[in-house]
């Protein structure tokens, strides 16, 4: 019995010693969900309309004039049409500058707080003007332009944007813009809209260089911080733009597969030459894609048309988002819809994290991350990955350089080290990650791995924090001092027990 209680009494100490040295690494393989994942930045838009509101009946809707707004619910869920981050809001001039200088930005801010009210973020385009006498260019321009009709040669040009009070009026209403919305965080994107019906670009090829230009700098140098999406429109405008920043690109009419020309569409015979041919085939891995469908999706379904191979060529073309019109989504459809949204936009899945269990207060804790990008696309907002210790008493959160802007589809890779402050008492601790909002260090997006912890968090494991080192040589002393005494008692009481 001596023997016995003397061996465990020595191998304390021992032990005690050796731990703060030693670290055993955890390997940590979360498990993958198939989960339909709502995300910043991504996914089906509402049009005109946010999450919870009563979608447009049977195949119509609405655009270009202020939003009807309808009475909260008391539900973000959306019937027959996906739950989504992202609201669209297109506006025509006349609305927002009824009279020349006065901006009735009142109806971008109540989109604005509305959308972050419902959980989304909002897409706006200004568009020049619509095809009707009620959503034209303001009737103040026309008066001073006195031409109240479009060049012969383009019928959806309802002025002529060579007058140079055009780039002078309309211009100086996206300068405004910007200068009162740029970076404004519930802002997701703003459409480059310069000319055409809707502000779509019809005729942007025939504008002089110098019009061009005064019209796309309006947006180029007045949006240096909300992503900027230009229309599909014709190389000289497109490779200008790219010339100056990033840009995405967007069309309205996707999906199309011969709804004016059996013998022609936009999706056959337009947008794949279109893309390479403006130089914009590259834009998608800085700057987001995003598509507007044709009609809309019950049209799509009456008229026969290949939804496969629709979806297909948006995730080939790295597709962010979607406005399907807040028309009624056909029920048929569903279960290729929900493919589309596991692909559309980014999808990251952790496949390999590994840590230290044991960590001195005061050193690193050394971390590897093996992720995985399942969409079609990098996420384009300044997201942070973040790990978080958490004990009963104790909370804190370290932020990472991570880049996940720099995400492409595929196996992405990324490891650190986090400096553990003194000040952080020694115990356990629970090891979780997310990514997060820098600002509000609140968990933004979701993960395709399972385990979400109800705060957004993902737990990794625990890892154990030792009381801070008092300097190298003394814990080298005291570890030696623990050997020796440890040796020479086990032999003490061996030598003893033998006599």
């Amino acid at each position: 019995m001596r023997h016995t209680k003397t061996i465990a009494f020595i191998a304390f100490p021992l032990w005690a010693c050796l731990a703060i040295f030693a670290q055993n690494i955890k390997i940590v393989r979360p498990k993958e969900i198939d989960d339909v994942l709502v995300n910043p930045g991504i996914g089906f838009t509402t049009f005109q309309r946010f999450n919870g509101d009563t979608l447009n009946e049977g195949q119509r809707w609405t655009e270009g004039y202020p939003i009807a707004y309808q009475p909260f619910k008391g539900t973000h869920k959306n019937i027959s049409y996906p739950d989504t981050s992202l609201a669209y809001f297109r506006i025509s001039w006349r609305f927002l500058e009824p009279q020349p200088g006065n901006y009735r930005w009142d109806l971008i801010d109540r989109a604005l707080r509305t959308a972050r009210e419902r959980g989304q973020t909002l897409m706006l385009r200004i568009a020049p003007y619509g095809m009707e006498a009620d959503d034209d260019a303001p009737d103040w321009y026309h008066a001073l332009v006195g031409d109240k009709t479009a060049r012969p040669s383009n019928p959806k040009w309802r002025t002529n944007p060579e007058d140079p009070h055009y780039v002078e009026h309309f211009g100086q209403l996206i300068r405004e813009a910007g200068l009162r919305y740029d970076g404004v965080p519930d802002l997701q994107s703003v459409d480059v809209a310069i000319v055409g019906a809707w502000g779509e670009g019809d005729g942007s090829q025939r504008l002089s260089p110098k019009t061009r230009q005064a019209l796309l700098d309006a947006y180029l140098s007045s949006f240096q911080k909300t992503p900027l999406v230009m229309m599909l429109s014709d190389s000289q405008t497109n490779g200008y733009g790219l010339s100056k920043r990033d840009v995405g690109w967007r069309v309205d009419c996707f999906g199309d597969m011969g709804a004016a020309n059996a013998n022609w569409s936009h999706m056959l015979d337009y947008y794949p030459e279109a893309i390479i041919s403006f130089g914009m085939e590259n834009a998608w891995k800085k700057a987001p894609v995003a598509l507007e469908s044709c009609f809309v999706m019950q049209h799509w379904k009456d008229s026969g048309w290949d939804l496969d191979y629709i979806i297909d060529q948006s995730l080939k073309w790295h597709i962010s988002s979607f406005n399907a019109k807040s028309s009624p989504v056909p029920l048929a459809w569903q279960p290729q819809v929900n493919r589309w949204l596991k692909k559309m936009g980014y999808r990251f899945v952790m496949r390999k994290f590994t840590y230290p269990d044991l960590v001195q207060s005061g050193g690193k804790l050394d971390f590897t991350s093996w992720w995985e990008n399942k969409g079609v696309a990098p996420c384009y907002q300044r997201f942070a990955l973040a790990l978080r210790l958490k004990s009963r008493a104790n909370n804190q959160v370290f932020l990472t350089d991570a880049e996940i802007r720099n995400w492409l589809p595929g196996d992405n890779l990324y490891a650190n080290s986090l400096f553990v402050p003194t000040t952080l008492p020694a115990g356990k601790y629970e090891l979780s990650l997310a990514i997060i909002d820098p600002s509000s260090k609140t968990p933004k997006i979701k993960l395709a791995i399972a385990g979400a912890a109800p705060d957004g968090w993902y737990p990794m494991g625990t890892v154990n924090i030792a009381p801070p080192r008092r300097g190298t040589r003394l814990s080298f002393l005291f570890l030696a001092m623990g050997i020796f005494w440890g040796i020479a008692k086990v032999s003490y009481f061996t030598f003893t027990r033998i006599d």
